[in-house]
C-alpha cells in the first residue's frame, strides 16, 4: 500500500456527491427510461441500501460484486457500498457462470447483486464459491407501475425466474431499511473503493484494487481541471451511454455528473436511435462514446431527425478514433473529438483539454495527479519528445498491485528514481507540447522486413473504407521478413463487389509500402472481449496453430 499522505484540499468522490445533495436536493441527479431520480431521492435510497447491507453482516472492505448493467440499481448500490466502506467489484452482466465463479472466487465476495435475467448463472455459479448472499433485481423494479405494467403489456421487459428465500432477497425489499446514520469512517489511502477486473485481453482476468484516493485524484482532476468553469455546476446535462462497470465511464459519470449537481441520463443499453432521442429530449451538452459509436451515429440514416444542437463536448475512449470519424464528425457538427486514456490499472491518465482544438492523433495531457514517462522498453531510459517508446504512469495516491497476484506485480511496476511507475503495455510519443499521441499497443506491434508497423494504424485505414465496419491486423512468423501482415476484415451487409485487391490497392494508396497487408481474409465477425475489446491475440492464436498444423502434414 502507498503511504503517501492524503491532501488537505482533496475530497472523496462519494462526500462530493454527499455535499451536492445538500445543495441541490431537488435537482436531478440520474434520468433512467423516462424516469428522474433527485439528489434527495437518490441519497436516501442509497443510505437504506448500505444500511440493510450492513445489517446483514456486509463489513467494511468486504467486497461486493454488481453483476449488473446500467440502471438506477447500479447507480444506488455503488453509493450504499461506498459509504459503508465496503468494496464494488463491478463486472460485465454477459460474462457466464464460469467466468463469475472465477471472479467470485479471486475476489473473495460474499455478496452479489444482479439482474434476474443473470440469476441463472449465479446459481450455477454459487455452488464452487463462498456466495453467502444474492440480491436480485429487474431493469424496470424501481419504475412507477403503471411503466413496468405498459412494459409487461407490450412484451418489452425481459425478466428471468428467481428462487427468493433466506439468502436470496429482492433489491426492491432492503430499500425499505432504515436509512444509514453516518457513512463509515474511512482511510482514504489504504481502504479500498473498487475491484476492477481486466478485460482478459492479456490472459485470464487480473483484479485492479483502488483505494478512495486513488479514484477521487483523477475524477476530481477531471472535475476542476479538464471540464472547469465550461461545466455548468447543477444545470448541466451529461448522457452515460458506456457500462458503469468500465473506470472510463463510471469516473466521467461521477465527474460531471453527481461530483457537479448534474443531471445525468443513463442508457441502459446502448441504441442508437434511442440515444440520439435522449440526446435531443434532455439537451445534453456531455458526451462519452467508442469510436464505432461515433461512426454508428454518423452512419445512422435517420441522423437528420433529430436536433443534437445541444451537444457541445464530445469524449471518445477505449480505442484509436480515426481521423475519417473525427473529421466526419466535425464537419457534421461544428464541434470537435475530445480525446481520453485510461486503464484499469491506473484508472484515467490523459485528456484533451477543451479550452483547444485537439491536435490530429493525441490522447490529451497527463492529468495533474498522473506522472507520465516515456522509456525504452528494454533500458526503461527515459526518450525525448518526438520518439516512441513504452508509456509507464505514476500517482502518490494509487495502489501498484494486482490483486493476489504478486508475480504479475512485479512484471506490471517498475521503480525510476524511488517512484514506482506502471507499465501500460503501450507505445506512445510526446510532442513538444507535452501532449502525448497513441502508437500501438506493444504486443500488437508487427516486425516486417525491419519496420516496426501499428496493427491499428492499418486497421484504421481499413475501416475508412466506405465498405468496412471492422478489420482486425496481425502479424504472422516468416522466416524471410520476420511477419507478414494479415488482415481480417468484416463488410457491410449491402457491399457488393468488393475484394481483396481493390482494398489492397486502397491501403497502397494510403499506406507506407511495408505496412500494406500481404493478403486480406473476409469474416462474418470478429472476436471480441466481454468488455468489446478485438481480441488480435486470439486471433494471432488462430494463425499459430495454423501453421503448425501445416508443419505437421508436411
Amino acid at each position: 500500500m502507498t503511504t503517501c499522505p492524503l491532501p488537505e484540499e482533496m475530497e472523496l468522490t462519494f462526500t462530493r456527491f454527499e455535499r451536492m445533495c445538500r445543495r441541490y436536493p431537488d435537482n436531478t441527479a440520474v434520468i433512467y427510461l423516462g424516469e428522474r431520480f433527485s439528489y434527495a431521492r437518490l441519497k436516501d435510497l442509497s443510505d437504506r441500501f448500505g444500511a440493510a447491507l450492513a445489517d446483514m453482516g456486509v463489513a467494511r472492505g468486504d467486497r461486493v460484486m454488481l453483476y449488473l448493467s446500467n440502471c438506477i440499481q447500479w447507480v444506488i448500490a455503488f453509493l450504499g457500498i461506498q459509504k459503508i466502506g465496503a468494496v464494488i467489484v463491478p463486472v460485465s452482466p454477459i460474462y457466464t457462470s464460469h467466468e463469475i465463479a472465477y471472479m467470485l472466487n479471486d475476489s473473495g465476495a460474499e455478496t452479489i447483486i444482479c439482474l434476474d435475467t443473470n440469476y441463472g448463472y449465479v446459481k450455477e455459479a454459487a455452488a464452487d464459491t463462498g456466495l453467502k448472499r444474492t440480491v436480485v433485481t429487474n431493469l424496470v423494479d424501481l419504475l412507477p407501475a403503471w411503466k413496468r405494467w405498459l412494459g409487461v403489456l407490450f412484451d418489452r421487459i425481459p425478466s428471468g425466474k428467481v428462487d427468493h428465500g433466506p439468502d436470496v432477497l429482492a433489491f426492491k425489499s432492503l430499500l425499505d431499511h432504515a436509512p444509514l446514520s453516518a457513512p463509515a469512517d474511512l482511510d482514504p489511502m489504504n481502504d479500498l473503493s473498487y475491484l476492477l477486473y481486466t478485460g482478459g485481453t492479456t490472459g485470464f482476468p487480473k483484479g485492479v484494487p483502488g483505494n478512495h484516493a486513488g479514484m477521487s485524484s483523477y475524477v476530481n482532476d477531471v472535475t476542476d481541471d479538464v471540464a472547469g468553469d465550461y461545466l455548468r455546476e447543477g444545470s448541466d446535462v451529461y448522457i452515460a451511454v458506456n457500462p458503469l462497470f468500465h473506470i472510463m465511464a463510471l469516473g466521467l459519470f461521477m465527474a460531471v455528473g453527481l461530483n457537479k449537481g448534474n443531471a445525468t441520463v443513463l442508457m441502459p443499453v446502448p441504441q442508437v436511435d434511442a440515444i440520439l432521442e435522449s440526446i435531443q429530449r434532455y439537451r445534453v451538452r456531455w458526451f462519452l462514446g467508442v469510436p464505432a459509436l461515433y461512426r454508428m451515429i454518423l452512419e445512422n440514416d435517420r441522423l437528420d431527425r433529430y436536433d443534437l444542437s445541444s451537444l457541445t463536448y464530445c469524449f471518445c475512449g477505449g480505442d484509436v478514433l480515426p481521423m475519417e470519424v473525427y473529421n466526419r464528425w466535425k464537419e457534421r457538427f461544428g464541434i470537435p473529438i475530445y480525446q481520453v486514456y485510461g486503464s484499469t490499472e491506473v484508472g484515467h491518465v490523459c485528456y484533451s483539454r477543451i479550452d483547444r482544438e485537439p491536435k490530429p492523433g493525441t490522447i490529451g495531457l497527463p492529468l495533474e495527479s498522473r506522472e507520465c514517462l516515456v522509456v525504452d522498453p528494454v533500458s526503461l531510459e527515459s526518450l525525448p519528445p518526438g520518439e516512441s517508446g513504452e508509456l509507464l504512469v505514476s500517482s502518490p495516491y494509487t495502489l501498484k498491485q494486482y490483486w493476489n497476484k504478486p508475480e504479475e506485480t512485479q512484471r506490471f511496476c517498475v521503480e525510476i528514481d524511488g517512484k514506482i511507475y506502471c507499465r501500460m503495455g503501450d507505445f506512445v510519443t510526446r510532442d513538444e507540447d507535452g501532449e502525448l499521441i497513441y502508437v500501438e499497443r506493444s504486443a500488437d506491434i508487427i516486425k516486417h522486413k525491419g519496420y516496426r508497423v501499428s496493427a491499428s494504424e492499418v486497421e484504421a485505414v481499413l475501416q475508412d473504407h466506405p465498405t468496412v465496419i471492422g478489420a482486425c491486423v496481425v502479424g504472422v512468423p516468416d522466416e524471410r521478413v520476420g511477419e507478414r501482415i494479415k488482415a481480417i476484415v468484416v463488410l457491410k451487409e449491402d457491399a457488393r463487389g468488393v475484394g481483396g485487391a481493390e482494398l489492397l490497392r486502397w491501403c497502397k494508396d494510403h499506406l507506407a509500402f511495408y505496412k500494406v497487408p500481404s493478403y486480406i481474409e473476409f469474416r462474418d465477425m470478429l472476436p471480441k472481449s466481454k468488455v468489446g475489446k478485438l481480441l488480435r491475440r486470439e486471433v494471432r492464436d488462430e494463425e499459430t496453430r495454423r501453421m503448425e498444423k501445416q508443419k505437421g502434414t508436411c
